[in-house]
């Protein structure tokens, strides 16, 4: 496979993926924001399904395609820290690394600051790569799975946690219905078409 061609391919990828997040809402900073605040649940559904997708694909690449695992090797430390400093940016923001180059694209122009913020953050951190290591490589775990505590193979085990994510999925759904929770998103980053703001204020989809 020539690099081009992963080339080609991570932009597909990614064209698809930016467009998904837009469709889904999930890119729009009041989206973000209300699941932080737990106004609405549109972003948690949003992994939750593609957790449960990923896991069934999983599934039958291991469990009739016999493809091996690469677990990465568990890091309290880095997981902890690391996911509250994310958790935190995403819920002052209103945007992840993800999901601001998908408001770029929707007119969102005060991402153009989370991108550059987030280019200044790495950059930090690869200059300073070391110092961050030795502050935070504590925890270690190791490579392991659920599949290494219960009797079962990956591939059931992997089908039993879609399954639960999936009757997850419909609970939530039930206590907090989609078409009411379009109506919440309601905190607009500021920089973006007014026009479109409106109507996504009002909780419908921007023209």
């Amino acid at each position: 496979m020539s690099l081009f061609f992963m080339i080609v391919l991570g932009l597909i990828m990614g064209l698809v993926f930016g467009v998904a997040l837009e469709k889904s809402r999930v890119m729009e900073p009041g989206v973000l924001v209300g699941q932080f605040q737990f106004r609405n649940f549109i972003m948690l559904k949003m992994f939750l399904s593609a957790t449960a997708t990923g896991l069934v694909v999983l599934a039958v690449l291991n469990g009739v395609f016999d493809v091996p695992l690469h677990p990465k090797a568990a890091a309290w430390g880095p997981v902890v820290i690391g996911g509250l400093i994310l958790g935190i940016g995403i819920a002052l923001a209103g945007a992840c690394p993800g999901t601001a180059l998908a408001q770029i694209g929707a007119g969102y122009k005060d991402a153009w600051a989370i991108v550059g913020g987030g280019i200044l953050g790495a950059m930090v951190y690869g200059y300073n790569i070391d110092w961050f290591k030795s502050v935070l490589d504590f925890g270690e775990a190791g490579k392991i799975t659920f599949a290494d505590l219960v009797p079962l193979p990956f591939w059931a085990l992997a089908l039993l946690a879609a399954a639960g994510l999936i009757a997850l999925m419909v609970v939530l759904e039930r206590l907090s219905p989609s078409a009411i929770e379009n109506g919440r998103c309601d905190v607009p980053m500021e920089g973006a078409d007014d026009d479109r703001l409106g109507h996504q204020v009002q909780g419908q989809p921007a023209e």
